[in-house]
């Protein structure tokens, strides 16, 4: 009877790390950033139906990059548990750090037990009735939790995006300046980018419950222009 191979435990989780990280890698960035009325979220994708940014709550956006399937099932967990924790308590009672946390828990555990991790980063953005409010939580493939400021970059190339985003950033800019500064800094100085290979959405400090809203192409090329 032969004997199983020895992996140490270091090595068995660096394998999966790198192995989620290329399979993250294969994927555009994901942007989202502050703006004087609330938080903008940017991707590259072409697709009109299969979207990387969603609306979880009422003041709260989800976005993932990776493979699809995976975080799209995180998605309709975490709206499941947020209507879920809304009806049995209040509205107010959902918060984009709760949710943060238990996706943090179930990507933990399938990073430390399943056959494989998940290959996705997700972030859950809520804006709040201040800028001061805000928040912008990057849940890693293993479950880390990042509790960033000001803007978070998500997927392939987010070191080079990061850096050029860091460069062009303005607080409290308007809308247009914000959507301009997160699309040149995905596209590079290589790349234009244009409406159509975009999916852009914001959560605005509008006074209503709701703060969720899709950019259309229409708008988007407006913006652009």
């Amino acid at each position: 009877m032969s004997m199983p191979f020895y992996v140490p435990p270091e090595q068995f989780m660096k394998d999966r790390a790198d192995y989620a990280r290329k399979g993250i890698a294969r994927g555009r960035a994901l942007v989202a950033l502050q703006f004087d009325k609330g938080i903008a979220l940017v991707s590259e994708n072409p697709s009109s139906t299969l979207h990387k940014i969603s609306e979880i709550y009422d003041r709260i956006a989800f976005a993932g990059v990776g493979k699809y399937n995976e975080f799209d099932q995180l998605r309709v967990a975490g709206v499941r548990a947020a209507d879920l924790k809304g009806y049995q308590f209040s509205r107010q009672d959902v918060d984009a750090r709760s949710l943060a946390n238990q996706y943090a828990q179930i990507l933990s555990q399938v990073f430390s037990e399943a056959p494989k991790p998940m290959e996705v980063e997700l972030l859950v953005a809520e804006t709040g009735l201040t800028k001061e409010n805000d928040r912008l939580f990057h849940v890693m493939y293993d479950g880390t939790v990042l509790d960033e400021h000001r803007f978070s970059v998500l997927g392939g190339d987010a070191e080079d995006v990061s850096s050029r985003l860091a460069t062009v950033f303005i607080d409290d800019a308007s809308l247009k300046v914000a959507l301009q500064s997160a699309i040149s800094s995905l596209g590079g100085s290589e790349r234009k980018l244009v409406n159509t290979d975009l999916e852009v959405a914001v959560l605005e400090r509008n006074g209503r419950r709701r703060c969720f809203r899709r950019i259309d192409d229409t708008e988007l090329a407006k913006i652009m222009a």
